[in-house]
C-alpha cells in the first residue's frame, strides 16, 4: 500500500476504488462481522498501563458584530439527545463555519441567526450564539464531545512526545518488531513515529488504539510475530505499518468531513447508519467514525461508552485528554490569517499545474494540495534541474523520504503555527535538516521519487497547528497572487489572478502554463 500522497496526476482507478476506498468509506465490506469490543487485558496489564510510563515525562472575515473572544475549550457535559426539532441555540465551536452548520444541521446558510453579519465562508469567533432551526430526527444520542480535536492530529498538545521512545521503553512486542517499508527494514516504534508525523495524526492515539485491539505496545501476546493484521482490518495490504495507515485515513475521514459538513451519517459494521449530532466537534467524530469502520452499533456503543471502554482505557495509558486540550487549545481562530505564499519555484521560470486541488496526505483529507512540474523539456519522469524554492522564509523540520517540511514559525515543531509540505523532492540536493531557508531559497528537484508518479513534479500542501488545509475558505490558498479553486473531482481546478485563469491539465501545455512574475 503507498501512501495516497504519492499522486499519479490521474484520477484514481477503479480497481483502487473497488479494493480500498470502498472498504473504508463502507466498513462492512471488507470485515466478515463485528470484531469484539476489545482483546482480552489483564488487571495487571491495566494497571500497567497507568503506571509503566508516565505520560508527563515521556479572505478576511467581515463582520459587524462586536468582536467575540475565542473562549478556551471546556470539557463538555453529556446532554443526551435524539432529536433536534424547533430553533435551537448553539454556541459556536473551533473551526466552524457557517457552510459547515447548515450541512450539519440540515438547514439552508440563509436560515442560521446571528445578532449580526458574519463572513459567509469564514472561521466564526468561538463561543458566539447561534440560533438555528432544525428538524432532525435519529440523532445518535452520545451529543457531547468525547475526544478533543488536538487528540487526533499532530498539533499543538503533542508537545514533544516521542512515541517512538514511548514504544521502545514500553517493552511490549512492538518493539521488537520489525517489517520492510518501501524497501526500508523499520521497527514498530519507528513505523508508529512514521505514520504520525507524515499523516499528520496524533501518536498517542496511535499508540493507545493499537494496544486497545493488538496489546503489542505493552504486552507480548501469543502469536504476535504471526499477526499480519494487529488491529483488524483485513485489508489487501498486510502489516502493521498498512494497518496504522488504515487508521489515519478513517479518523481523517471523520475529522475533516466534520470541518466542511460532508460526514453528518455513521455507517457501523452491518449497513446500520445513525445521524451524528451537531453539538460534536471534529475530535470526536474522527473517533466515533473509525469505531464505526470495526463494530455494529451495539458493540460500538461498549466500546466507546461501556464500563470498559476505550476512552477510560486511553485516559489511563495516556492521562486526561482534556487537560491536555486546555493548554493546547483552542488552536483554530477566527482571527487566524495566512502568510503570503510564492510560488514553489523562481521568478520568471514557466511551470505547468499538472494537478489541481486534491488530498493532502491520505484519504479524507482535504483538497489542499497543488502539483506543479517544470517546462524543461528534460525527460519525462527524471531529476529535473530545476529547483523547488521555499515559499516562505522558515525552519527545515523534516527532509526525508522524499518530503522537505518548511515550519514558518521556527519553533522546530512541525505539530504547531505554518508548515508548508513539499513531496516528490529528489534524495540529490534535498535541503538538509535544520536548515533555515529565506523565501525563493532552493530545497531540492523535484522528481518521481517519493511514491508512484506519472511525471516529474512537486507536490505543495499547508498544514496549521497540525491540521491539512484545503485550497478553498476558510484560509484560501494563495501563490504569488495567484488564489487556487478546486473543481468537481480530485486533480482539476485552477489558479486565478485578476482576469488570468490557469487550469489543471496533466499531460498538456493548453492554458496549464503558469509564470511567477513577482
Amino acid at each position: 500500500m503507498k501512501p495516497d500522497h504519492q499522486d499519479t496526476h490521474k484520477p484514481l482507478s477503479i480497481f483502487f476504488l473497488v479494493i480500498f476506498l470502498i472498504p473504508i468509506l463502507l466498513a462492512g465490506c471488507y470485515m466478515p462481522q463485528a470484531l469484539p469490543v476489545s482483546l482480552p487485558r489483564s488487571k495487571q496489564r491495566q494497571t500497567e498501563v497507568a503506571g509503566i510510563l508516565n505520560p508527563t515525562e515521556l479572505q478576511t472575515p467581515q463582520t459587524t458584530l462586536t468582536p467575540t473572544p475565542d473562549l478556551p475549550i471546556p470539557k463538555p457535559e453529556i446532554t443526551p439527545l435524539s432529536t433536534l426539532a424547533g430553533d435551537y441555540n448553539y454556541l459556536t465551536q473551533q473551526g466552524d463555519t457557517l457552510p459547515a452548520l447548515a450541512k450539519r444541521f440540515d438547514v439552508p446558510l440563509e436560515a442560521i441567526q446571528a445578532s449580526g453579519d458574519l463572513h459567509p465562508l469564514g472561521l466564526l469567533p468561538i463561543g458566539l450564539p447561534l440560533k438555528i432551526p432544525s428538524d432532525l430526527s435519529d440523532v445518535l444520542r452520545f451529543s457531547s464531545p468525547i475526544l478533543p480535536d488536538s487528540e487526533v492530529t499532530y498539533g499543538p498538545t503533542v508537545n514533544g512526545f516521542d512515541a517512538q521512545a514511548y514504544a521502545e521503553s514500553a517493552g511490549g512486542y512492538l518493539a521488537a518488531h520489525t517489517e520492510k517499508v518501501h524497501d526500508q527494514v523499520m521497527t514498530g516504534p519507528e513505523i508508529v513515529q512514521a505514520v504520525a508525523i507524515e499523516s499528520s495524526t496524533n501518536p498517542r492515539l496511535l499508540l493507545a488504539f493499537l494496544e486497545y485491539r493488538s496489546g503489542w505496545v505493552l504486552g507480548d501476546p501469543p502469536g504476535a510475530k504471526k499477526d499480519l493484521f494487529p488491529i483488524g482490518y483485513g485489508a489487501a495490504d498486510s502489516g502493521l505499518y498498512n494497518e496504522l495507515i488504515i487508521t489515519a485515513k478513517l479518523l481523517a475521514q471523520g475529522f475533516y468531513g466534520w470541518r466542511d459538513g460532508s460526514h453528518t451519517t455513521l455507517t457501523f459494521v452491518g449497513g446500520k447508519q445513525a445521524r451524528l449530532s451537531p453539538q460534536l466537534n471534529a475530535g470526536s467524530t474522527a473517533l466515533m467514525h473509525l469505531f464505526a469502520a470495526l463494530y455494529d452499533q451495539t458493540a460500538w456503543e461498549s466500546a466507546l461508552f461501556g464500563t470498559d471502554s476505550f476512552l477510560l482505557f486511553y485516559q489511563d495509558m495516556f492521562g486526561d485528554p482534556w487537560l491536555r486540550a486546555a493548554e493546547g487549545e483552542p488552536y483554530l481562530l477566527s482571527t487566524t490569517q495566512e502568510p503570503t505564499l510564492t510560488l514553489p519555484f523562481d521568478i520568471g521560470e514557466e511551470w505547468r499545474l499538472t494537478g489541481g486541488p486534491h488530498i493532502t496526505w491520505q484519504t479524507g483529507t482535504p483538497w489542499g494540495a497543488l502539483d506543479f512540474a517544470p517546462i524543461s523539456g528534460e525527460d519525462h519522469c527524471v531529476v529535473s534541474t530545476y529547483w523547488v524554492t521555499a515559499s516562505a522564509p522558515g525552519l527545515v523540520v523534516r527532509s526525508h523520504r522524499n518530503v522537505v517540511a518548511i515550519d514558518l514559525d521556527g519553533d522546530g515543531d512541525e505539530g504547531t503555527g505554518w508548515v508548508l509540505i513539499y513531496m516528490h523532492i529528489a534524495d540529490a540536493d534535498r535541503v538538509e535538516f535544520g536548515t533555515w531557508l529565506e523565501r525563493d531559497d532552493p530545497l531540492g528537484h523535484p522528481s518521481c521519487e517519493g511514491g508512484t508518479s506519472s511525471g516529474t513534479h512537486v507536490h505543495f500542501a499547508r498544514k496549521f497547528n497540525g491540521e491539512w488545509l484545503s485550497v478553498e475558505d476558510p484560509l484560501p490558498l494563495v501563490l504569488s497572487g495567484w488564489r487556487a479553486y478546486a473543481g468537481e473531482s480530485r486533480y482539476v481546478g485552477t489558479l486565478q489572478k485578476g482576469e488570468r485563469i490557469v487550469t489543471s491539465r496533466p499531460n498538456e501545455l493548453y492554458d496549464s502554463v503558469i509564470i511567477r512574475d513577482e
